[in-house]
């Protein structure tokens, strides 16, 4: 019977983020929350480094297909579609950032405000207007 051995996730502790109002104000602390507990991560990940073992992978055998990945960014998750070919070679890639997931949110985010009041909610979201999420 084969050793099951813990993620990385799995033995990094931290707090979620969250406030219970979606005011600017909430958002400022939970963007300052974040970033305590992204220093929190950062040393705990570093930590551990001084104990990892390296692990080099030879002989990869590549596959046409495709694959979707996330990454988190500052502002949210960027996700990822890539197709390969059978010589290992991009055929396509879509990158959705971020802030393309939230402008939504913000037209919520402003309804029953007065137009003076729309640069304020804008600049609380901080969404990227050219994609530059990524």
């Amino acid at each position: 019977m084969g050793v099951l051995k813990q993620s990385l996730y799995e033995s990094l502790s931290f707090k979620v983020a969250k406030e219970h109002t979606g005011d600017i104000a909430a958002r400022l602390q939970v963007r300052y929350h974040e970033v305590k507990e992204s220093i929190n991560l950062i040393k705990q990940c570093l930590e551990k480094l001084k104990t990892c073992q390296p692990q080099i992978k030879q002989n990869i055998s590549v596959k046409d297909g495709f694959a979707i990945g996330c990454i988190e960014a500052w502002r949210g998750p960027v996700r990822i579609w890539l197709r390969v070919n059978i010589k290992g070679k991009i055929e396509r890639c879509k990158i959705v950032d971020p802030s393309f997931q939230n402008w939504e949110g913000l037209s919520f985010a402003v309804l029953g405000n007065i137009i003076p009041d729309f640069p304020l909610c804008n600049k609380s979201f901080d969404l990227s207007y050219s994609g530059n999420d990524l």
